[in-house]
C-alpha cells in the first residue's frame, strides 16, 4: 500500500504550499469552461483537445527536454495511463460544451468529487477518514444546490451524459496521479501524459467524423493559451499530490465550480441565491474535510 507523506504547514499560514497551489489550479480550471465553450463555435472537440494538449506537451518538452533522457519504463507507463484518462475526460467534456453552457459543464464535471473515494477503495485500497466523508458530503450537497432545481431531474441530454462520463475519467486521472506521484519524476510524467492525450485526440478525429477546421484566431488563441495552462496544471498536480492525499486534493478541487460561477457572472450569468448557498456549502466542505476531532488518528487520511 502506498503511503502519502504528511503535508507540513507553516504555523503562520493555514495551508501548505501544495494545497495553496491546488487552489490556484481550481481558479484556472474555473476559467477554462467558458473559454472552451466559446472555442467550440469555430472547431470540433477532438481537434481542440488535440491542439490544446499537443501545445501543452510541446511546451513542457521544451522546458524539460534534458531530464527526458532519464525516462524510465515506469514513468512511461504512468504517463500513458494518465494521458488516456486526460484524453477521455477532456474530450467528453469538450464534446458536451458544444450543447450545454459552461456553468452546466462545471457543475456536472464537479460530480467527480464523490467518485474519487470510491475509486480510491478500488485502486489504492485506502479508507478515507470520517471527516473526509463529511466534507465530501457537504461539497456534494453544495454542487447540487449550485446546479439548481434541474439537478438530478429528468433525463440527461447527450451533452450532459458525455460530460458526466468524462467526470469518471477525471476522477481516474486524480487517482492515477496519486498512485504514481511518489514513484516517478513529475516533470517527465507530465510531458508524456500531455503528449499522449494530444496524440490520442488527433488520432481519433477520423473516428469522430472531424476534419481539420479552417483557420480561426479563436481556436488558435484559446487552444494555445489553454495548452500552456494545462501544462502548468498537470505539473502542479503531479508535484502537489506527492504530499496531499487523493481525498484531500479532491475536496480542494471542489472549489472549481465556485470559480466557474464567478467567471460566468463576469461574462453575464447570474448566480441565484440557491447557487450562492451551494458555494458556501463547498467552502464548508473544504474546511470540514481538514478537521480532525481531538484525539482521533489521521493515519487513514485518504
Amino acid at each position: 500500500m502506498q503511503h502519502v507523506t504528511p503535508t507540513t504547514r507553516p504555523t503562520s499560514f493555514p495551508l501548505s504550499r501544495q494545497e495553496a497551489s491546488l487552489i490556484g489550479v481550481t481558479v484556472i480550471w474555473g476559467t477554462t469552461f467558458l473559454i472552451v465553450h466559446l472555442a467550440m463555435r469555430s472547431c470540433g472537440p477532438l481537434f481542440f483537445v488535440a491542439l490544446r494538449f499537443l501545445a501543452a506537451g510541446g511546451a513542457s518538452l521544451l522546458v524539460f527536454h534534458k531530464c527526458m533522457r532519464a525516462l524510465t519504463m515506469r514513468e512511461l507507463g504512468a504517463g500513458i495511463a494518465i494521458g488516456i484518462s486526460i484524453f477521455l475526460g477532456y474530450s467528453l467534456q469538450t464534446y458536451g460544451l458544444q450543447s450545454i453552457t459552461s456553468s452546466q459543464s462545471a457543475f456536472i464535471t464537479a460530480m467527480y468529487v464523490p467518485m474519487v473515494p470510491v475509486l480510491q477503495w478500488v485502486v489504492l485500497h485506502r479508507m478515507p477518514h470520517l471527516m473526509n466523508w463529511v466534507g465530501i458530503a457537504l461539497a456534494f450537497g453544495g454542487l447540487l444546490l449550485l446546479a439548481g432545481p434541474d439537478a438530478g431531474g429528468g433525463a440527461f441530454s447527450r451533452g450532459e451524459a458525455a460530460t458526466l462520463l468524462g467526470t469518471v475519467a477525471i476522477a481516474s486521472e486524480i487517482i492515477l496521479i496519486s498512485r504514481f506521484a511518489a514513484q516517478v519524476d513529475s516533470r517527465r510524467v507530465t510531458v508524456v501524459q500531455l503528449l499522449v492525450a494530444g496524440i490520442l485526440a488527433f488520432a481519433t478525429m477520423p473516428l469522430g467524423g472531424e476534419a481539420i477546421p479552417g483557420f480561426s484566431w479563436v481556436w488558435l488563441v484559446c487552444s494555445g493559451g489553454l495548452g500552456i495552462a494545462s501544462a502548468l496544471i498537470q505539473l502542479t498536480m503531479n508535484w502537489a499530490q506527492k504530499a496531499i492525499s487523493p481525498t484531500r486534493a479532491t475536496v480542494i478541487y471542489a472549489g472549481e465550480p465556485v470559480w466557474a460561477g464567478i467567471i460566468g457572472r463576469i461574462a453575464g450569468e447570474r448566480l441565484p441565491p440557491l447557487a450562492l448557498l451551494g458555494a458556501l456549502f463547498i467552502i464548508a466542505g473544504v474546511i470540514v474535510g481538514e478537521l480532525r476531532p481531538r484525539g482521533s488518528k489521521a493515519v487513514n487520511d485518504g
